[in-house]
């Protein structure tokens, strides 16, 4: 291994080291994006996340909302996603192996975000955070491994932002997002092809790779009247290049691997595009306790790219790939705000997320469905310089079915994901000084 391999090494295991403490990441509503980000707004489904300038994380949804906080404010958060994705395959299936058990146990993750008011009018923020991204992993011999044992798509996003208040109503906010991708799949492959069987063990295909990215978020907040404010936030795609050599360990088939050696696969490009999305927030101050809100979305999932590695060797030849067949996906959610006392704040919140996939192009490295979002939680004021905020969602999948076949042989794998779920459990604290 030469010195830039050895080093493109060291910054993927590093990278992998650093995410796994600061973003949670899953197969989760709609598409891949993650709203329960440890912030007070978890609480509330994403109801006015565009809107709800309690803290510095709104700048993750519109970063003009940081122009409302006095002084230099500080959000440290974490989360704790529990899931409830056990696969059972049915008699139609053309692959032996067990059901696997759970595709998603846990996963804990945390965000950071800080702000500063410059003057009466500008202010500057950071937010460190990982909301997009899935991690799924099976036991190695399971029926679907020649799809995929383990897959990992994971983005950390690094925040700086502007904001500038034009004027008592109106508030601007700006920011580039850089993004830093780790991709990476690990895949059986099947010896017993190409005319040679004899009950021989699998192979084992592995591909990782990382990169950066940059988009743009940017946004507004204006307050209509003494009671109703409105928020508007767009995020830019970020575009992603994995490029890498597949790994392939005990291929014993000679014919097999005769044909990968033909196919020459010594750089297997994959790109990919985090999507563009478009949230409309507004609150409605009911009276001095209550407070309902609102969002509706939208996430340019039809950009996605065909992500996934997949080996089928047939008649001498080899397939790589995977078509998504992703589409749009929308978001709306209602919330409410009460305020129990000076101290206690409750919230509350219910949402809804269009799937990105039809349930004939699901694949079970990424099985994301219609998800419907219950969620509740509270913020109490130790003091007039610290919040804790605490917050749990349940994320509904529901009965999720895949039908996923190969390219070229066409055997398939049949079954379901039965009373999918996520529990997310999240919490933290706010510092103002």
């Amino acid at each position: 291994m030469d010195r830039k391999q050895h080093s493109r090494r060291l910054i993927q295991g590093g990278a992998a080291a650093l995410l796994s403490l600061t973003c949670s990441h899953q197969a989760s509503a709609g598409g891949i994006m993650l709203y329960e980000v440890g912030q007070e707004g978890a609480g509330l489904a994403n109801a006015g996340a565009a809107v709800l300038a309690s803290d510095p994380s709104v700048l993750m949804n519109n970063p003009a909302g940081i122009s409302r906080l006095e002084g230099t404010q500080v959000n440290a958060s974490g989360q704790l996603v529990i899931g409830h994705i056990k696969f059972a395959a049915d008699a139609s299936s053309d692959f032996d192996g067990n059901n696997s058990g759970n595709a998603l146990k846990y996963l804990p993750g945390a965000s950071f975000f800080i702000s500063h008011q410059i003057d009466d009018r500008s202010s500057i923020g950071f937010g460190l955070y990982g909301n997009f991204g899935l991690a799924v992993k099976y036991d190695d011999d399971w029926a679907g491994r020649y799809f995929t044992q383990q897959a990992a798509v994971i983005g950390l996003s690094f925040e700086p932002v502007y904001s500038y208040k034009v004027d008592d109503k109106l508030s601007l906010g700006i920011g580039p997002r850089i993004m830093y991708g780790y991709y990476r799949t690990q895949a059986a492959v099947d010896n017993n092809v190409l005319g040679l069987g004899g009950g021989r063990s699998d192979g084992q295909l592995e591909y990782q790779d990382t990169d950066i990215g940059i988009g743009l978020n940017m946004g507004l907040l204006y307050q209509l009247n003494e009671r109703v404010d409105l928020g508007l936030a767009y995020t830019s795609k970020v575009e992603l290049e994995f490029e890498d050599r597949p790994s392939f360990d005990n291929i014993n088939n000679p014919l097999l691997d005769a044909a990968l050696q033909t196919a020459n696969i010594r750089s297997l490009e994959l790109g990919m595009q985090v999507p563009q999305t478009l949230l409309l927030s507004s609150s409605y101050r009911l009276d001095p306790q209550w407070t309902l809100l609102g969002s509706l979305g939208w996430q340019d999932w039809s950009e996605f790219g065909d992500i996934g590695v997949e080996v089928e060797a047939a008649g001498g030849s080899v397939t790589t790939g995977v078509d998504r067949r992703y589409k749009d996906t929308w978001h709306a959610s209602l919330g409410a705000q009460y305020h129990a006392t000076r101290q206690l704040r409750w919230n509350m919140g219910i949402a809804y997320d269009s799937t990105m996939v039809d349930d004939a192009d699901r694949t079970v490295d990424n099985p994301a469905a219609a998800a419907w979002r219950f969620a509740g939680g509270l913020n109490y004021a130790l003091d007039d310089n610290t919040d804790l905020h605490l917050a749990y969602t349940l994320v509904w999948l529901g009965d999720m079915d895949v039908s996923q076949s190969k390219s070229r042989s066409g055997d398939s794998l049949n079954g379901s994901y039965d009373r999918s779920a996520l529990h997310i459990l999240g919490g933290g604290a706010v510092w103002r000084f």
